[in-house]
């Protein structure tokens, strides 16, 4: 949904509690999900334009516990400009939450279920899908990982194709904003972490 007025908390929170119970908009649920092994992701389905990026954060405790505290509180959206609805979302499967997306003359909004998560003591993260809401339809993941050598990185992986007559139009366009919006959100963690540490 698109907006020219800035829209009011009240109304945030409406939209978020009309999304609670709307279902997902792709059936491919739980793609983004990483192996166990430790892999990024199965092949990613087809039909859809696919989003892989990865950044290193640092080495050692201070900046694991950075990264996962960084997603914990949705530092990659709230850092790269957007507003989160509700304030402080869980990182639980099931959770809805709401981005709004400032753009040049208009808001975005975006409304996303938490489908899964990981949190095994070398991985923290989350994957969530569209809701009817949300210009697009697909999948996006969110996970931090501590590898053997004490590094911190953290790895973004999507599928998504246009659901809004204007984001379809915009083709090379919304390509383009979204490979943008990825490296925000890793330069955001990246600064999340340099500063808490």
């Amino acid at each position: 949904m698109f907006l020219l007025r800035p829209p009011t908390p009240d109304a945030l929170h409406r939209i978020v509690a009309e999304l609670d119970g709307a279902p997902l908009t792709y059936d491919e649920v739980g793609a983004t999900r990483p192996a166990a092994t430790g892999d990024p992701v199965a092949p990613l389905p087809s039909g859809y334009r696919h989003q892989r990026a990865a950044a290193e954060l640092g080495t050692g405790g201070p900046a694991w516990a950075a990264a996962v505290d960084g997603l914990r509180t949705w530092q990659m959206h709230r850092r790269s400009g957007f507003t989160v609805v509700p304030g402080d979302p869980p990182i639980a499967e099931g959770a809805t939450v709401l981005s709004v997306i400032p753009l040049a003359v208009v808001r975005l909004l975006a409304g996303c279920r938490i489908t899964w998560t990981v949190d095994d003591g070398v991985r923290f993260g989350f994957g969530y899908g569209t809701l009817p809401l949300h210009p697009a339809r697909g999948e996006e993941a969110f996970v931090v990982a501590r590898t053997p050598d004490d590094r911190v990185t953290a790895r973004i992986v999507a599928f998504s194709s246009p659901a809004h007559p204007l984001v379809r139009l915009g083709g090379p366009v919304a390509a383009r904003q979204q490979a943008r919006a990825t490296r925000g959100y890793l330069d955001a963690l990246r600064a999340h972490v340099a500063a808490a540490i």
